[in-house]
């Protein structure tokens, strides 16, 4: 007998199985996507936190009750929504209930939560928990029909689809996830500044991206830091954010320098940043570090990295920042479910999802206190009449063996329905009896207005727009704080310079190397004779060396003794008050070991038509166009090329077509157009200016342009001047004695 005669009833079925396998997969990730690892653009929840906050609002955990075992509301979620383990739920708890994890913590919790160095949570026995304030906001009306409910997984309860959220979570506190070939990373951001754009999205519907980011400046991160730029982000749905710590370069008693960290990039582990510095100089990665010290406590975040005496602070700060951690690289996707599919989303399409959500919420509570005013309205209606014919009410129902047969003698003498009837049997006796007509008037005239107000707020989209709006701000009224993460000048993005206005400024720099700049209006005008006032806190041995005034968007180029050159904007000269010392130039440029700035000049454009004459103090000129050192590198150019012994010493600026006169320290000095240097590239060695008698004693002191209708003065080293006219100095040629 075949196999088959004992299977009369079965059916075999041929699949490919590549079809299947590609089905099953699609099915898998799917099921992935949507129900654990990306979050909901309208409320900016995946399902585990939804459930969550969910439970604890059934559970009556609200901020004004007492807190509750996190046991207790991670049983509650296992057993009525999410069954996929208690660590994966209890995670997700303790998360929303950190303030370096949320921008806007979602839970109130009780206990230890884990910490930014990397401590985990106690375990959930001994954590107690509750919602936040904020996260009432998140809830709010959702028993007034705002949102759909699905059955749980075994179908003996409902759960919401989403929560009604009056904030924009998925701004607001961002999101990660990973699921089957697809991953989100969205930035928290500052609620105040979410709302703002919201409202003016509301107002101007054609708004681009440009337009919404002059009020959602970018992230903000819960632990603060620096950003350098996300416009691309915004823009396209992807980008890169370079966050960076913030760090202080401070000068002790002593004269030492420190490194001192108060806030670290999103994310990043404290303890393990520690150790990563500690490495770093054990492993002579950075040099000049000396000592790591972790001084964090209840009053913040302090990190305090020492610097030995000879170290560069700049240099090594920007070593630390070259190394992952203190510098980090956010990578944004702005990735989200819409209505079920996962979605890249620009920060304008994700704004006007989240309006039209709240638009449908605002919409569906609407028509839910509109039916609920009808429904009674309706019982009031009935209850007026019964007042006008009391007696006869009484006296039916009195008459009546039974409820049924009392509502159907009132529905045949009054026109009543069952709802109305149901109303005045189930009212007793003496109460119906004591009813006040006026009572029931004045509150069926308050729920016709209710009504008419209601229908006329159904009829009219931009009333629903406007309600919407007036939340949103009522919402950010209550609780709007200041941004923590500072936006700084990035590459290639927006330019701080255009919020910085352009005045007038006095730079100053001494002879020791400290450098500050002051409003120009910070010098009164004074009458001839007066005291004058002090413009200059500084040490015994120390002098200013250059001051001039330029407004404070100009260039400043900074040349060193080493032939270097560096280029600042002036604003980016920290301001100090008139009688500071300023701060050292070390902690602007990178300077090496035995370099100092010889020369301070300040140009508006480095596309200007001038010349730059530079000067060694072996008597090398080169002249180069000052086009040639247009470059923003952080860590300087090359200037000119110097021999071994030598130094650049002197930087002028010329039109081209100038003489100069360069005196030595032996008394000597030669006068001669700067025509007769040619122009050379700018990492030329350049040409001899003037031939120094004896080059090991004798070296160039001074240097200056000739300018008609004035005079040059002379100053000894024992302090004897003297004034002379340009004339005096016969002109004669480049290299002459």
């Amino acid at each position: 007998m075949s196999e088959n005669e004992f299977q009369p009833h079965a059916k075999q079925l041929d699949v490919e199985l590549v079809d299947e396998m590609r089905k099953a997969y699609l099915d898998y990730s799917m099921s992935v996507i949507v129900g654990r690892a990306l979050p909901d653009v309208r409320d900016g929840l995946k399902p585990v936190h939804r459930r969550i906050l969910y439970t604890m609002y059934e559970n009556g955990l609200t901020p004004d009750k007492a807190y509750r075992k996190c046991a207790d509301t991670v049983g509650s979620v296992l057993g009525r929504y999410h069954p996929h383990g208690d660590a994966s739920v209890y995670d997700a708890l303790v998360r929303m209930a950190q303030d370096f994890s949320l921008r806007y913590m979602m839970v109130d919790g009780h206990g230890n939560f884990g910490s930014v160095d990397g401590y985990p949570a106690a375990a959930y026995r001994y954590t107690e928990a509750k919602l936040s304030k904020i996260s009432m906001e998140m809830l709010r009306d959702i028993d007034k029909d705002t949102v759909d409910f699905q059955t749980n997984y075994d179908d003996r309860l409902k759960e919401p689809t989403v929560l009604p959220s009056r904030i924009p979570s998925l701004l607001v506190n961002g999101s990660s996830g990973i699921a089957v070939g697809m991953a989100t990373e969205i930035p928290p951001h500052n609620l105040g500044e979410v709302v703002d754009g919201m409202c003016y999205l509301i107002d101007n519907p054609e708004a681009e991206v440009s337009d919404l980011m002059e009020y959602i400046k970018g992230p903000d991160f819960p632990t603060g830091g620096i950003i350098m730029g996300i416009r691309a982000a915004y823009a396209t749905g992807r980008g890169k954010i370079v966050l960076r710590g913030r760090a202080e370069i401070e000068e002790t008693r002593s004269g030492y320098y420190r490194i001192v960290i108060t806030e670290i990039p999103y994310k990043v582990n404290k303890q393990e940043l520690v150790k990563s510095f500690i490495n770093l100089m054990k492993d002579k990665k950075v040099e000049g570090i000396d000592d790591v010290v972790d001084y964090s406590g209840q009053d913040g975040m302090k990190i305090v990295v020492d610097l030995k005496r000879d170290a560069n602070p700049q240099v090594v700060l920007n070593q630390l920042y070259s190394y992952p951690q203190l510098q980090v690289t956010f990578g944004a996707i702005l990735l989200a479910l819409d209505k079920g599919r996962p979605k890249i989303m620009t920060l304008k399409e994700m704004l006007q999802s989240y309006i039209d959500f709240q638009c449908e919420v605002v919409t569906r509570r609407t028509a839910f206190d509109l039916k609920k005013a009808r429904e009674r309205a309706h019982i009031l209606e009935a209850l007026k009449t019964a007042i006008d014919f009391i007696d006869e009410v009484i006296r039916i129902i009195r008459g009546s063996k039974t409820i049924p047969d009392s509502k159907a003698a009132l529905a045949e003498r009054f026109g009543f329905d069952d709802v109305q009837t149901t109303a005045i049997v189930q009212m007793p006796l003496g109460r119906l009896a004591g009813l006040e007509k006026i009572k029931i008037e004045d509150e069926l005239n308050a729920l016709h207005a209710k009504i008419a107000e209601l229908e006329g707020i159904l009829g009219d989209g931009h009333k629903i727009r406007e309600i919407v709006k007036d939340e949103a701000y009522a919402v950010r009224d209550r609780y709007i704080d200041d941004r923590r993460t500072e936006i700084t000048m990035v590459s290639g993005e927006v330019d701080i310079e255009d919020l910085i206005p352009n005045e007038d400024s006095i730079l100053t720099l001494t002879h020791n190397g400290y450098i500050k700049r002051l409003p120009a209006d910070t010098y009164r005008l004074q009458n001839r004779g007066g005291r004058g006032v002090s413009g200059l806190a500084k040490k015994d041995d120390d002098f200013a060396e250059y001051m001039f005034t330029c407004t404070s968007h100009e260039y400043v180029l900074f040349f060193s003794n080493l032939g270097r050159v560096y280029r600042l904007k002036a604003y980016q000269v920290p301001e100090g008050s008139r009688t500071s010392k300023g701060l050292n130039i070390v902690n602007l440029l990178p300077l090496t070991e035995n370099e100092s700035i010889t020369a301070m000049l300040h140009v508006p454009s480095m596309e200007e038509e001038l010349n730059l004459c530079m000067l060694t103090k072996k008597g090398i000129i080169k002249r180069t166009l000052l086009s040639a050192y247009n470059t923003a590198r952080k860590g300087g150019i090359i200037a000119i090329d110097l021999d071994e012994d030598d130094e650049l010493c002197f930087t002028a600026l010329t039109s081209g077509s100038d003489e100069l006169i360069i005196a030595t320290k032996k008394g000597m000095a030669i006068r001669f157009k700067e025509t007769d240097a040619r122009l050379l590239g700018r990492t030329a060695r350049g040409v001899r200016a003037i031939n120094l008698s004896d080059e090991k004693d004798d070296s160039v002191i001074g240097c200056a342009v000739v300018e008609e209708g004035k005079a040059l003065l002379t100053v000894t080293e024992t302090g004897f001047g003297r004034v002379s006219e340009f004339d005096n100095y016969r002109l004669q040629s480049r290299g002459g004695k």
